[in-house]
């Protein structure tokens, strides 16, 4: 049966990997997992947030406070530990490629950042592990354009030759030569694969080798908070995988929202997330946790997320995020 022609449901069971730690992302690793209980309640892979744990790559300690670590084993989710030997406080973003280690080995998996909010039932979406995929949700950010640099195409075949994949293959043709979007580029927001223990190996080699050894090609290029999102095309080539299929649209759509922080997520994501949001917060065994972070008790419990909500239009939105973030810093309704 074509992936397209599966019906909701039919997919095979899957685990949903997000990252907790300390700080901000223990609140939205929780509002995470209480929507994915609200909206996908028949759920049936394993809810893992993997969590890195103190140790020399961290000048504090990383680890979730015992009362959010409560609630979420409350709400069904697993607290998978793992130890940070090459990233930590130089890259908290390694955290989503060291993480994968701590999963379920040999079990399709599905990785979110955790600013996610699930906003339908994720078990109906028709994932082909075999051929894994990203989130389209990006903008040009890498490489940047400079002026004695060799050019997208230079730079780009440098890190595949480096690993001795093919290149050709990954280039959407039908954008124009040396325009950031015909090169295989994607936000590091979800991604997943068949088995996260060998994702995950290959993540992390590519990623310490061009940390440790980039080429000439990226020599004027900064890789950093990029890492992530230069290799992560790399290793789904590596896998068989590519640009996401159209049966999952949903994914940044009607099934799930990345929102990032919450005064951008206010003035433009759908009504059907901002209800989502507000209603997965709403329980007292959520509140009384979530008020503990200046950013959600502003914005959801004290109502200037509405305020922000009234400033745009959302068929009518500047252009560039910049100028969201500036109108919203103006009106004095800024958190992060």
């Amino acid at each position: 049966m074509s992936e397209m022609a599966r019906k909701p449901g039919e997919n095979r069971p899957f685990n949903i990997m997000i990252v907790g730690q300390s700080g901000r992302l223990q609140y939205e690793a929780l509002l995470f997992v209480a929507s994915l209980r609200q909206n996908s309640p028949q759920f049936r892979g394993r809810m893992i947030v993997v969590e890195p744990q103190a140790g020399p790559k961290w000048a504090k300690d990383p680890t979730m406070s015992a009362d959010v670590k409560n609630a979420l084993l409350e709400l069904g989710a697993e607290i998978a530990p793992f130890e940070t030997v090459h990233f930590g406080d130089s890259y908290p973003y390694g955290n989503k490629i060291e993480g994968l280690a701590a999963m379920p080995a040999g079990e399709p998996f599905v990785f979110f950042d955790t600013d996610t909010l699930i906003l339908g039932d994720i078990d109906a979406v028709p994932f082909d592990f075999d051929k894994p995929a990203a989130s389209m949700k990006r903008e040009g950010t890498w490489p940047e354009e400079e002026l004695y640099w060799p050019g997208y195409t230079a730079v780009w075949k440098s890190l595949y030759d480096k690993f001795g994949l093919e290149f050709e293959s990954t280039l959407d043709l039908s954008q124009p030569d040396e325009y950031w979007q015909r090169y295989m580029y994607f936000n590091a927001g979800w991604f997943f694969g068949a088995d996260p223990a060998a994702f995950g190996a290959r993540f992390l080699e590519y990623a310490l080798a061009v940390r440790d050894d980039r080429p000439d090609e990226l020599a004027i290029q900064s890789i950093d908070p990029w890492l992530d999102q230069i290799v992560l095309p790399l290793v789904i080539h590596r896998f068989g995988g590519g640009r996401p299929a159209p049966y999952l649209d949903g994914l940044d759509g009607d099934m799930t929202c990345h929102y990032r922080l919450l005064p951008l997520f206010y003035a433009r994501e759908s009504d059907a997330a901002v209800a989502t949001m507000e209603a997965v917060a709403a329980p007292n065994k959520i509140k009384k946790h979530l008020k503990q972070y200046d950013a959600y008790k502003r914005m959801i419990y004290q109502g200037r997320g509405q305020k922000v909500r009234a400033m745009f239009d959302r068929d009518d939105l500047p252009r560039k995020e910049q100028q969201i973030r500036n109108q919203i810093k103006s009106a004095g309704f800024w958190v992060r």
